[in-house]
C-alpha cells in the first residue's frame, strides 16, 4: 500500500528550530484486498500477506521545495503494525540541523492473525490458534478458511460473528503429515472487508541422534571391519565417518609453556620443569612446535635449574621446598632425584655428589618418613622411591616384593601400584599386578582412565587423577606395550587439557614423560604413508601423510550408501582401511543414526539421563497418567527438570533437551520475559557458598535447551529451565540426550514423551 509523507523544513531567513513532522501521531491507515470487486463475488480472490519487511523506507537524501516541503511516497509492507518515522534536516551550508519524529499505524478492517508454533514434530496433534479482530464500529459475520501443505486439517472453514472493536480466536485442528516443512494459509472475509496470512513450520523428525564407534591402529598393511545393515532407521540422516591421523599426540606446547614460565622456584617446581623440557625437547622439535623458546635458551634453563637445585640440597641429601637447611621434604626428594635421572639421560651435567647424596637418601627413605605420615603416605612414597632408584640402576625389587606382600594391592594407591610395576621382575607378580591395573580401568570405546580414592594425606603426595592415568600409562607402555589400553589412556588425558595444557605443575610433568615414552616407542618413525579406504566394493577415498602433523582429516559416507552397500540385518559389509608407507596410522570409525522409532526407551551409553515436568503456579498445572503421558494446563508456567548421572569423568559434554512444540523457552535474560525461580544449591557444582552451575554455558533455542560443559566429574547433576504452555495439542517429545561431542558413541538419553497441553 501506498502513503505519502509530508514534512515540513522551514528553511527561510533567521533562527529555525527543529523541523516538525506534518503527520499525526497515531495516524491510521486502511489496507484493503487489491480487488476491484467485492469479496462477497464469486472468484474474487484474498489478497496474501506476504512482504514482512521490518524497514518500510529509507530515503538517505529528499530536497525541500520553495515552501520548505518534502514529499516522500512510501509502499508499505504487509506488516499490521505501528511504524516509527524519523526525519533528520540539514540546511545547504550544512550548519544547522533538526530532526522530527512521529508514528503510523497501518491495519485492517477485519486482519487475521495465525498463532503458529515454531516447529513441530512428526506426530504432533494440534490446535492452530487463529486470531480475527473487528477494527469496525459494527460486529461483523465472518467466514475464516484455512488451507495446509504437509498438514492434515480437521475443519477447512468456519462462520463467526466478531464483536465490534473486539477479537475472537478459532482454531483449527491439525496433525502432522511427514516430517519437512508445513506451510498454512487461512484466509478471512466479511462483505467488502478480508485479509488472508501465511504461516510455515518447521517439521522435525522426534528421533533423537545415535552413534557408535571403534577405534584403532595400523602400523602394516590393512584391516578389514565388518559393519551390518542399520536397522528401522532414517535413510536420509548419519551415515559413516573415517577419521585418521599419524599421531596421537596433539599440540604439548602450551603444557611445556606453563612449565618452562611458571613464577614460582620450589625444588618440586623446579624439579618438575627440567622434567619437562628434558622429557619432551626431541618430541616437540620433531612437530616444529610454535611458541617455545630457543633450543639454546631452554637448555640454558635446565642447567640454570639443575645449579639451583644442587645450590638446595641439604646435608642429609634431601630437598626443602625453599631454603636450603630448611627440613628436607621425602617427596620433593624423591622427585629431584627423578628429574636429575631425565636431564643426565638428555645429555644434562648433573654432579656425582649430588646424585651419590641423593640415592642415599632414597634407599633410607622410610628413615625421612615424620611420625605423622599415615601408613598409605608411607608405601606411596617408598613405592615411588624405588622407581626412581630403578631408572637410576639401583634395582631392589626385593624390597617392592615386601612391600606388597606387606601392604596387599588392594590397600596401596594406584600411583603406588603403577611405580612398583616397573620394579618387580618376578613373573607371578608382574602378572598379578597388570591383572589388578585391568580390574581397575574405565573404558569406553576411545578413551580410558583408572579409578582412584584419596586421603587426608594425599597434599603430601600431592596426587591427582590425571596424574595417577599418566603413571600407569607409563607403567602399562614398558610391560604391556601391546594392550588396548594405551591409546585409549592417551586420548583421555589429551581430552582432560584446559587451554592446552593439565591441572599443575605435577599432572604437566608426569603426562609430558609419558607421552615421551608413547612418541618414541609408537610413532619414533616419521609418517610417510597413504591411507586407502572401501565400504564393500565401494572405493571410500584416502588421505595423505608426508611428515608429522597433528592434523586428523575426515571422510563422510552417507546414509543412504551404507544401507545400498550392506546387503540386510544378517549380510554384512567389510570397511577395509589400508595404510601404504611408513608410519603408525590412528583411526575412527563412526556410525550415527536416527532410529525411526518414535517411543523410544531410555538407554544408557554412558549417561544416565531422566526428564520430568513441575507446574511452577498451580500443582493442578500439570499431571501425569499411569502410561506416562503429560497433561499440561494450557498458560501454565512450567518446570523442565533434567537428571544428569555421570558414572565416570566424561570430557567436552552436551546435554540437549527437545521442548515440547506446544511450550515455549521462558528466556529470564530478554528484558520482556516473565521472572523465573533463581536456581538453588542442588544444580550447582559446589554448593550454596559458590552458585556455579555445573555447565560452562547453555543456549535456549525455539525447539530446545542446550547445556555443555567441558569436563564433567562423575556424580549427579540437575538441569532446570522454565517454559510456557502456549498451543492446545498432543506433542511427541523426543528423548533428552547427553553426549560426548568428540566421543558421540559415549551418550546417554531419558525416554520419549507425549504431552498434551489442554
Amino acid at each position: 500500500m501506498a502513503a505519502q509523507l509530508e514534512v515540513a523544513a522551514g528553511f527561510g531567513g533567521g533562527d529555525v528550530g527543529a523541523p516538525q513532522a506534518m503527520a499525526t501521531p497515531g495516524l491510521e491507515m486502511m489496507f484493503r484486498a487489491d480487488s476491484a470487486k467485492s469479496a462477497d463475488e464469486p472468484g474474487s480472490p484474498v489478497t496474501l500477506r506476504t512482504n514482512f519487511n521490518p524497514l518500510a523506507a529509507f530515503v538517505p537524501a529528499v530536497h525541500t521545495d520553495a515552501e520548505g516541503l518534502a514529499r516522500v511516497s512510501v509502499e508499505l509492507p504487509d506488516n499490521l503494525t505501528r511504524y516509527r518515522i524519523m526525519v533528520v534536516a540539514v540546511d545547504e551550508g550544512g550548519k544547522r540541523f533538526g530532526t522530527g519524529e512521529s508514528n503510523l499505524t497501518a491495519r485492517l478492517a477485519l486482519m487475521v492473525r495465525p498463532s503458529a508454533p515454531r516447529f513441530l514434530n512428526f506426530g504432533d496433534r494440534f490446535e492452530l490458534p487463529v486470531v480475527l479482530q473487528n477494527q469496525t464500529d459494527a460486529p461483523m459475520e465472518v467466514n475464516v478458511a484455512a488451507r495446509a501443505g504437509n498438514l492434515e486439517l480437521a475443519l477447512s472453514g468456519v462462520k463467526v460473528t466478531i464483536p465490534a472493536n473486539d477479537r475472537i480466536e478459532v482454531r483449527f485442528a491439525a496433525s502432522t503429515v511427514m516430517a519437512g516443512s508445513a506451510i498454512v494459509q487461512v484466509a478471512a472475509v466479511s462483505g467488502e472487508y478480508s485479509d488472508a496470512a501465511v504461516v510455515q513450520i518447521p517439521v522435525n523428525t522426534p528421533a533423537t541422534s545415535e552413534a557408535f564407534a571403534t577405534y584403532g591402529v595400523i602400523d602394516n598393511d590393512a584391516v578389514a571391519q565388518p559393519i551390518l545393515q542399520p536397522g528401522d532407521v532414517f535413510p536420509q540422516f548419519g551415515g559413516l565417518e573415517i577419521s585418521t591421523s599419524s599421531t596421537a599426540l596433539q599440540s604439548l606446547t602450551d603444557a611445556v609453556l606453563y612449565l618452562v614460565k611458571y613464577p614460582f622456584e620450589s625444588s618440586e617446581q623446579l624439579a618438575s620443569r627440567v622434567l619437562a623440557i628434558s622429557a619432551l625437547r626431541d618430541v616437540l622439535s620433531s612437530f616444529q612446535a610454535e611458541g617455545l623458546p630457543a633450543p639454546a635458551e631452554l637448555e640454558a634453563t635446565v642447567s640454570s635449574d639443575i645449579q639451583t637445585l644442587q645450590n638446595l640440597q641439604n646435608n642429609d641429601g634431601g630437598f626443602p621446598y625453599w631454603r636450603r637447611g630448611f627440613e628436607s621434604i621425602p617427596f620433593n626428594t624423591i622427585h629431584v632425584t627423578h628429574a636429575l635421572y631425565r636431564a643426565s639421560q638428555k645429555g644434562y651435567t648433573v654432579s656425582e655428589e649430588m646424585r651419590q647424596n641423593a640415592l642415599a637418601y632414597l634407599r633410607n627413605i622410610e628413615s625421612h618418613y615424620p611420625a605423622w605420615y599415615s601408613k598409605e603416605t608411607r608405601q606411596t612414597l617408598s613405592a615411588y622411591a624405588l622407581y626412581v632408584r630403578n631408572l637410576w640402576g639401583d634395582h631392589d625389587p626385593s624390597k617392592a616384593y615386601r612391600l606388597i606382600t606387606e601392604a596387599g594391592l588392594e590397600n596401596l594407591s594406584m600411583e603406588a601400584v603403577g611405580w612398583l610395576w616397573s620394579v618387580v621382575d618376578n613373573e607371578t607378580h608382574l602378572a598379578s599386578i597388570q591383572k589388578y591395573v585391568n580390574n581397575h580401568v574405565v573404558e569406553t570405546s576411545g578413551s580410558a582412565n583408572f579409578t582412584t580414592n584419596y586421603t587426608d594425606q594425599t597434599y603430601l603426595l600431592l596426587s591427582s587423577d590425571r596424574r595417577t592415568d599418566a603413571i600407569l600409562l607409563d607403567a602399562i607402555m614398558e610391560k604391556d606395550p601391546q594392550s588396548d589400553l594405551v591409546v585409549k589412556v592417551v586420548k583421555g588425558l589429551l581430552a582432560h587439557r584446559t587451554k592446552g595444557r593439565w591441572e599443575n605443575t605435577q599432572e604437566n610433568v608426569f603426562v609430558l614423560l609419558a607421552l615421551d615414552r608413547y612418541f618414541n616407542t609408537y610413532e619414533a618413525q616419521t609418517p610417510d604413508f597413504v591411507a586407502r579406504f572401501w565400504l564393500g566394493d565401494r572405493y571410500a577415498g584416502a588421505d595423505e601423510y608426508r611428515g608429522r602433523t597433528a592434523d586428523t582429516h575426515d571422510t563422510s559416507i552417507p546414509m543412504t550408501e551404507v544401507i545400498a552397500q550392506t546387503g540386510g540385518e544378517d549380510l554384512p559389509a567389510n570397511i577395509i582401511l589400508s595404510k601404504e608407507g611408513t608410519g603408525r596410522m590412528y583411526y575412527r570409525l563412526g556410525l550415527s543414526y536416527a532410529p525411526t522409532d518414535l517411543d523410544l526407551k531410555a538407554l544408557d551409553a554412558g549417561f544416565v539421563v531422566q526428564r520430568e515436568y513441575e507446574a511452577l503456579d498451580d500443582p493442578a498445572d500439570v499431571t501425569r497418567d499411569s502410561d506416562g503421558t503429560w497433561h499440561i494446563k494450557a498458560g501454565a508456567r512450567v518446570k523442565v527438570h533434567i537428571t544428569l548421572v555421570a558414572t565416570n569423568r566424561r570430557y567436552h559434554v552436551a546435554l540437549v533437551d527437545p521442548l515440547p512444540a506446544g511450550l515455549e523457552i521462558i528466556n529470564p535474560a530478554l528484558a520482556v520475559s516473565q521472572d523465573v525461580p533463581r536456581e538453588g544449591p542442588s544444580t550447582l557444582r559446589y554448593g550454596w557458598w559458590w552458585w556455579r552451575p555445573w555447565y560452562d554455558h547453555q543456549n535456549f533455542r525455539d525447539d530446545r535447551a542446550e547445556a555443555f560443559t567441558t569436563l564433567l566429574w562423575d556424580g549427579v547433576y540437575e538441569y532446570n529451565y522454565y517454559a510456557r504452555a502456549t498451543t492446545p495439542g498432543t506433542f511427541i517429545v523426543p528423548p533428552t540426550k547427553a553426549e560426548e561431542m568428540y566421543s558421540p558413541e559415549v551418550f546417554g538419553r531419558s525416554a520419549s514423551d507425549r504431552v498434551i497441553v489442554e
